[in-house]
């Protein structure tokens, strides 16, 4: 499969979201070894969860049929710039190279909000505040974790 067989059905994925009244205009595909092994489209209207944009709909799909939480050795197309959110999805899951279609600045002019949480993250706006609490008890849980004997990493 080529690049832009995939990015043809990243594509087609967002029209299917759209045409089925699930959400915005984004798809994606995760492909291992020249075959797609995840798809997904934005869900975020048809399940009420903001978390299922498409790209964490293609990961998760992936996830399920690789039968792993580690996409190494995966790409990603996906008909936008990923959000603050589904790039930390795609570093988690281990994918190295992401594939976009349009940026940031079309999904704003489209009346998408992923510029401002972008913003927030540089230090130019206050859209959240966060503060710690009981990092003693926090640490203790880290801690018995740690000395588990069997455990997963991530």
């Amino acid at each position: 499969m080529t690049e832009n067989e995939a990015m043809q059905n990243a594509i087609q994925e967002a029209y299917d979201g759209i045409n089925a009244g699930d959400g915005g205009p984004f798809g994606a595909v995760v492909v291992k070894d020249g075959n797609i092994v995840g798809r997904g489209h934005n869900r975020v209207i048809k399940n009420q969860d903001p978390t299922c944009h498409g790209e964490m709909e293609a990961i998760r799909d992936a996830c399920r049929n690789l039968g792993t939480f580690d996409l190494s050795g995966c790409e990603i197309y996906t008909t936008s710039e990923p959000c603050p959110m589904c790039l930390g999805a795609i570093l988690w899951a281990n994918i190295n190279r992401v594939y976009q279609g349009c940026n940031i600045q079309d999904a704003e002019a489209i009346g998408f909000r992923d510029k401002r949480f972008y913003d927030h993250l540089q230090g130019n706006s206050s859209l959240l505040t966060v503060t710690e609490l009981n990092r003693t008890g926090c640490k203790e849980l880290f801690n018995d974790y740690k000395n588990l004997e069997d455990k997963k990493e991530y």
